[in-house]
């Protein structure tokens, strides 16, 4: 229409005479229609780019770079629970305010049709699906992977790399520190292989994983150079948390239907980190230290309790941490009391400690090594929690010595570590 206007007012400023009295008025109204058309104009190229480019649109950008690989290695194992999990998350980003299409979300066989979702029926019947997982971006391949790690280069992108990962495991019997992550058609992606992928990274970018397959501790390594604890902590700052130890099945990837029903670290995780649980019930709030956000390492502290499986999971720190002490160090750590422990714990750790006292009704002025004496534990969940409150004090007590111990270069790894779990996706 502004541009009809324009057409019309030139043709009347041609038509009149140069001493005409509305000689002067007509060319104003054409130099107000040419601002008019080249404002439309812009505005028009302005929603074509933003069509094309959805992450430069107005909304404001993420501060995190979300990045997502789940699903099975093939169908018969490429459980509902694994699809829940991923629209559990969205749900989460939504209910912190981030935007759910910001997240690069890869599961299983993508986009490409075919039914490859296992399910249970109302009648426990097997069956299969396909994904339904809203902004999908396609099939969790290490190609995808890949390329996704160089676009990031690419845009030269420095938002630090929040990467969550539910699905399967692989334990490498030959080097159990060098376990794998199951991708879509049975690829396997070791912890030294991702490691060498975010090396291609510039070191300003970190990196903090979510990760719930089994023996998914192993990819606690992914902090060192090449994945390699034998190696030199990156320089690079990677942190994350690991629904097991390395040796150990998770648990969690079932065909079962009904969410109410499902019990995993990654549910826990997120519960603890947003407030809110899969099922959308509101849970008590893991802000332990009180500073008005919670941190990872807080999330990861009310997964400890809230997720009554068999797991034991671990950080990153935590499994640094028990490398610096021999079996038999540790042994001689669990003698302290209790007690004295909590003067020199994190208050996540308090929380953790607290709350496992007090389910076994151990008296506090005893050590660990006595109170646990007086138990005979048959149940397998049990157990676990007893195991998590030997490691959380081992956790504890050995972070002391490492401070007192006065090793400027081993409390800096460790100081780096602590503080990368200490983030979180609120500023």
């Amino acid at each position: 229409m502004v541009a009809r206007q324009w057409e019309r007012a030139i043709a009347l400023l041609k038509s009149l005479s140069p001493s005409h009295p509305k000689k002067a008025l007509a060319q104003r109204k054409i130099d107000e229609y040419r601002r008019n058309l080249t404002i439309a104009q812009q505005r028009v190229k302005g929603q074509v780019f933003a069509a094309q480019n959805p992450s430069q649109t107005s909304s404001p950008a993420s501060r995190l770079n979300f990045l997502v690989f789940a699903g099975g290695g093939a169908p018969h194992y490429n459980e509902i629970a694994l699809e829940k999990n991923v629209l559990y998350f969205q749900r989460t980003l939504a209910n912190l305010g981030e935007i759910r299409d910001r997240a690069a979300i890869f599961f299983a066989n993508g986009n490409d049709g075919q039914a490859s979702i296992r399910y249970l029926n109302s009648q426990r019947q097997e069956r299969f699906k396909v994904p339904n997982i809203p902004h999908l971006r396609g099939a969790a391949t290490i190609q995808n992977f890949q390329n996704w790690i160089e676009t990031v280069i690419q845009q030269r992108d420095s938002r630090p790399i929040f990467f969550y990962f539910t699905g399967h495991g692989y334990k490498n019997e030959k080097n159990i520190d060098n376990n794998a992550l199951i991708f879509w058609n049975e690829e396997y992606l070791s912890v030294q292989q991702f490691a060498r992928q975010l090396e291609r990274l510039p070191q300003k970018n970190p990196v903090v994983t979510v990760m719930a397959q089994c023996y998914s501790g192993s990819f606690a390594n992914f902090i060192y150079e090449q994945g390699n604890p034998n190696l030199s902590v990156a320089l690079q700052t990677r942190c994350g948390f690991f629904a097991t130890i390395k040796t150990q099945p998770s648990v969690g990837c079932t065909a079962e239907v009904n969410e109410a029903d499902y019990r995993d670290y990654s549910s826990s995780f997120f519960a603890g980190l947003s407030g809110i649980s899969r099922t959308g019930e509101t849970v008590p709030s893991a802000d332990y230290n009180k500073d008005g956000k919670v941190s990872y390492a807080e999330a990861h502290s009310f997964a400890k309790i809230d997720e009554h499986t068999t797991d034991l999971p671990v950080s990153t720190s935590e499994v640094w941490l028990q490398r610096q002490r021999s079996e038999a160090q540790k042994a001689q750590l669990l003698q302290k009391p209790i007690a004295q422990f909590l003067q020199t714990a994190r208050p996540e750790q308090q929380y953790v400690v607290n709350s496992l006292v007090q389910k076994f009704g151990f008296n506090p002025a005893q050590s660990f090594t006595e109170n646990s004496r007086q138990l005979n534990l048959s149940n397998k969940v049990e157990k676990a929690y007893l195991t998590r409150l030997k490691m959380e004090l081992l956790n504890i007590g050995i972070e002391e010595q490492i401070r007192s111990g006065g090793n400027f270069a081993t409390i800096a790894i460790l100081n780096r570590l602590i503080e990368c779990e200490g983030e979180s996706w609120k500023k």
